[in-house]
């Protein structure tokens, strides 16, 4: 053990950690601090007035709703492209492998504006659905198509590896001792995954409800339709309402974290459960 100690490339625990708290408090704790203290500089009839007022509740059910429902969306989805792209080989799988990242290295208002372009009623794709009455560009649709598109990597990503793990011969043999392929998925695949797919969750939930640059393009601003809270906190901010702007960020800052806790917990559990059932 003390040779361990004397060649680790590390510093020791108490270097490392005090490293670790000082950035992780001039990162996080003193920004979140300051929002709560200018939060605290309302009186309560105040705070209530700027955080319950009709406008700003629809853009809490907008955006929590339109996040939650993307990363469901993604949880599907992501999973199936990372089964393909994991037990497939096909041509171009090195292309497909590569767009998976683009909604990361692009720059969310040239997605936006990307997004915007082919789902209005001009675009190669609004075109073939306006005759439908399918609107997607400037409705609470062209929220949910922006979130879903910068979504998805979170989950393609974290499920991908641990499918690559799961060894084929797990699920022949399942097939060899009868089991349908329901069946398969159901009882060694799913339980496997699902704390990735659980973290995939949290984290493309996390990213879509702080998103504004994609969606503020598609999404058209319209009042009590398609307002995102984040751009009702930038009009406050905008209208020098600081107080105001920071009561608002405050609420969503605690049900992000009310669900992100809840997530955790869930994929504990399920972690836990798998653990003692291997």
């Amino acid at each position: 053990m003390a040779s361990l100690r004397r060649f680790s490339p590390l510093p020791g625990f108490g270097l490392a950690m005090g490293y670790t708290l000082v950035y992780l408090a001039i990162i996080v704790v003193i920004p979140l601090t300051a929002v709560g203290a200018k939060t605290f500089t309302l009186g309560w009839d105040a705070f209530w007035a700027a955080v319950s007022s009709p406008r700003v509740v629809a853009s809490y059910q907008l955006s929590f709703g339109a996040s939650l429902l993307a990363a469901g969306i993604n949880v599907v989805f992501g999973l199936i492209f990372a089964w393909v792209l994991v037990r497939y080989r096909f041509p171009g799988k090195g292309l497909v492998d590569s767009l998976v990242d683009l909604p990361f290295a692009l720059p969310t208002a040239v997605a936006g504006i990307a997004l915007a372009t082919i789902y209005s009623q001009n675009g190669p794709v609004g075109k073939l659905l306006e005759p439908l009455g399918v609107e997607i560009a400037y409705t609470p649709k062209g929220v949910l198509q922006a979130l879903v598109f910068i979504g998805l990597p979170f989950v393609v990503r974290t499920v991908q590896p641990v499918l690559a793990d799961l060894e084929k011969e797990v699920e022949e043999a399942a097939a060899g001792l009868g089991a349908s392929r329901w069946q398969t998925f159901c009882k060694i695949i799913l339980p496997h995954i699902a704390p990735a797919l659980l973290t995939g969750f949290a984290m493309a939930f996390a990213r879509a409800v702080g998103e504004y640059g994609s969606v503020i393009f598609i999404a058209g601003n319209v009042p009590m339709v398609s307002e995102i809270t984040p751009l009702m906190i930038i009009t406050k901010l905008e209208q020098y309402d600081y107080a105001g702007a920071t009561a608002v960020a405050s609420v969503m800052l605690i049900i992000s974290f009310v669900l992100l806790l809840i997530i955790n917990g869930l994929q504990g559990w399920m972690q836990n459960r798998y653990a003692k059932g291997a």
